[in-house]
């Protein structure tokens, strides 16, 4: 049995226990939770499940080395001593990424820097050649955390950002990440056993990421490839074998629908259903949710409205007030998780909460509220025996915190790095118990148009009109990209320029202020600038995670 090392996975804020539970029906080991990671101890055969299987996994680091960084110097000197002929060559390219929250080192592309300076120091001292660095597609990634004087220097196992699933064909504006979609989803409880409703689905993440939990499939089913297939003990027949068994997917007996208001969203979604093989599970059409009708089957509603930061909304306490009507009259009897970022928006809905549970989208501190809808009074509900809120649901509860009273709209996270970016910061971790076990996360055979590997990279399985399925081993000779290629429209023929100075009632050479004088007058002046922010000392030297 091979020997068990040390591994971390990255998520975004609120979702930690969500991963440490996958994590534990993954068989992982040593399991604790930590500020955007979890770590976990497992061999090569969980680190590759790890990749191919978390929902809510950003991606999956393999420390190397732990030491103290006091300085630049006290970075390269550690990083020379470690022996890199072991995952490099002078044919191979690399690539650092850094995470830096200490005084000493204010820039974090100056340490990723001291340890590329440091391996190709080595590689020319032992050599008199050195390997080069590629930021767009290297063969080996690197990334190194410091949290004051602690360093953490860590093989990147997964490459491009696990979110990045392969199936997202179009998106709308401002799409909900897939990580973010499908950790709503484990914390909604729902695994299936009802029909799943999005009433403003935009792009499709909710609907596709409820597809994949409910079937028991894996999200990574249609990634081209991991960044550990480029590591020099890659073991392709393991990783097939990972790849290719199904034994665990299941049947889904219910049905998931999506709808929104813009036809364009409408499209875009059944366009990355389909990219997915999912388009037997999931129906989208076009409704305002003002028409929304009682379900005829028991169903869950998980949405996330939109809630005016990214996407310009008139009229948006009027829509979440909507929300509320429709929840109250046209949801009886089910229940409703609801995402979003502004207080006044929740107390629009006007209904009362089971639970709040604060999550980051991006870099806004949202919450998400589970909504028990009844019949009747509250008192009468309870009457009947029904519970409103577990008693694990109050404990949460009293445990989370509420939303501040003078709450800045804008705030944003303190660090400049984005949200994915997970922190492995000096904080004292704890064992994770979960309180269930769920069957692990596969692929499913009835899809009728899900891709499997079929010639180059990968290997996806389609089926027929007939239900026949085509398979076949994975092939890892060359890429593929499965998408088909997008046939992009011509760029739009603005309005020609218009040539102000023809105007007969132009007033004077660069004054648009014509006559009036501005003192007294309520003119607003304007800031060129506006409300940029120019912080960008914790972005993150080689990543394109969005």
């Amino acid at each position: 049995m091979e020997q068990a090392f040390e591994l971390i996975a990255k998520t975004f804020m609120g979702l930690e226990p969500v991963l440490a539970e996958e994590l534990t029906n993954l068989g992982a080991n040593d399991i604790e939770i930590g500020r955007r990671m979890v770590s976990f101890t497992g061999d090569k055969e969980l680190m590759y499940r790890a990749n191919f299987q978390l929902h809510t996994a950003i991606r999956i680091l393999k420390p190397i080395s732990h030491f103290k960084a006091l300085s630049a110097d006290d970075v390269y000197n550690e990083v020379m001593k470690i022996d890199w002929t072991q995952y490099l060559d002078n044919k191979k390219t690399f690539a650092v990424d850094s995470v830096v929250f200490s005084e000493e080192f204010r820039h974090t592309k100056f340490v990723a820097y001291k340890v590329k300076d440091a391996i190709v120091d080595q590689f020319r001292e032992k050599t008199g050649m050195r390997p080069n660095v590629s930021v767009a597609n290297p063969d080996i990634r690197l990334h190194i955390h410091i949290a004051d004087d602690k360093a953490t220097l860590c093989l990147d196992s997964s490459g491009e950002s696990l979110h990045r699933r392969g199936y997202r064909q179009e998106s709308v504006e401002a799409p909900l990440n897939e990580v973010l979609a499908a950790g709503m989803i484990l914390m909604s409880g729902w695994r299936g056993e009802t029909d799943f409703i999005d009433p403003m689905c935009g792009s499709g993440t909710l609907l596709v990421e409820a597809a994949l939990i409910a079937r028991n499939m894996a999200p990574g089913l249609f990634r081209k490839e991991y960044a550990f297939e480029k590591w020099p003990d890659f073991d392709k027949d393991l990783f097939d074998n990972i790849y290719n068994d199904d034994s665990q997917e299941k049947e889904f007996e219910h049905h998931i629908y999506g709808y929104d208001i813009d036809m364009k969203a409408v499209n875009t979604a059944r366009l990355n259903a389909k990219a997915a093989g999912l388009t037997k599970d999931i129906t989208v059409e076009q409704q305002d949710f003002n028409d929304f009708k009682q379900p005829a089957e028991k169903a869950i509603i998980i949405t996330n409205p939109p809630y005016g930061e990214r996407i310009s909304t008139p009229n948006l306490l009027g829509t979440y007030k909507m929300i509320g009507e429709k929840l109250k009259h046209e949801f009886q009897g089910n229940e409703a998780w609801v995402l979003s970022y502004r207080e006044e928006c929740f107390e629009q809905i006007g209904l009362r909460p089971s639970i709040k549970i604060p999550v980051f989208n991006g870099s806004l501190e949202c919450e998400f509220r589970k909504y028990q809808m009844f019949e009747g009074k509250l008192r009468e509900f309870r009457s009947e025996g029904n519970i409103l809120k577990t008693e694990e649901e109050k404990k949460a509860m009293a445990e989370k915190h509420r939303f501040k009273k003078n709450r800045e709209f804008k705030k944003r996270l303190d660090e400049d790095t984005a949200n994915e970016e997970a922190d492995i910061r000096s904080f004292v971790f704890h064992k994770h118990n979960p309180s269930y076990q769920e069957p692990r996360i596969m692929r499913d055979d009835n899809d009728e148009d899900r891709m499997r590997r079929s010639d180059g990279r990968r290997e996806y399985r389609r089926r027929d009109d007939d239900g026949g399925e085509y398979r076949g081993k994975r092939d890892f000779k060359e890429k593929r990209d499965f998408r088909e290629k997008r046939d992009f429209r011509d760029k739009k023929d603005f309005r020609d320029k218009r040539d102000f100075r023809d105007k007969k009632d132009f007033r004077g050479k660069g004054d648009f202020r014509g006559k009036k004088d501005f003192k007294g007058s309520g003119f607003r002046k304007f800031d060129r600038r506006g409300d940029r922010n120019f912080k960008n000392d914790n972005k993150r030297f080689s990543d394109d995670e969005d």
